[in-house]
């Protein structure tokens, strides 16, 4: 056998390997938005953006980002079983091309059943799914002995073929320079947020 050959298999081995785990490890893909495209930010209080102005709401900062409209639906001290009732509604009106779901938090301070929120999330995605719109879901650590990330979002995420933000949350709300109070960012944090959010939407092919 050439000596070459075996050098040859090596880095084409190498070669495959390294393009499986960037497919495994790359963002799932959204459709690109239009030019009139209306994003939906459906959420609780951190959607709504408690801490800060109006103005300085990460829907806000957003659509300044982007250049799209972008729906502020948050509802300060919602729950995933209040959210799944009210999210049809708001996709029958605005018809949105893309949900922005950041759910969950109250149903950890509540301590409600994680297998329903789960469920509940799980529901909100094919809801919106459904009505043919992009989904990002964003990720809402649960406080306690420091900030923990639930699996769940992750299950859901991998199940649905979307898109998720799991970090941004929780590097947030662990620096008191982000914060307005424990459980909420502040003007600077809600622009950090955003600005995530932006950066996933590009990795998912959303935006430019």
């Amino acid at each position: 056998m050439h000596p070459t050959i075996p050098k040859m298999l090596r880095s084409a081995c190498l070669g495959l390997l390294f393009l499986l785990f960037s497919a495994c490890h790359r963002s799932p893909e959204l459709a690109p938005l239009p030019t009139d495209a209306v994003v939906l930010a459906f959420g609780d209080s951190i959607t709504y953006g408690s801490g800060a102005r109006p103005e300085e709401s990460y829907p806000a900062v957003l659509e300044q980002l982007i250049g799209k409209r972008v729906v502020n639906a948050g509802v300060p001290g919602e729950v995933t079983d209040e959210g799944k009732a009210r999210l049809p509604a708001l996709l029958d009106e605005h018809r949105p091309a893309l949900v922005i779901i950041c759910l969950g938090g109250n149903d950890f301070l509540r301590h409600l059943d994680v297998a329903t929120t789960e469920a509940n999330l799980r529901e909100m995605v094919r809801t919106a799914q459904e009505r043919g719109c992009g989904v990002l879901l964003v990720a809402v650590p649960r406080l306690g002995f420091g900030l923990e990330v639930p699996a769940l979002y992750e299950r859901v995420a991998s199940d649905a073929g979307i898109p998720l933000e799991e970090k941004s949350l929780k590097r947030i709300l662990a620096d008191n320079s982000l914060k307005s109070d424990p459980i909420h960012p502040n003007a600077a944090g809600y622009r950090q947020l955003a600005e995530r959010i932006v950066a996933a939407l590009r990795r998912s092919g959303a935006i430019r």
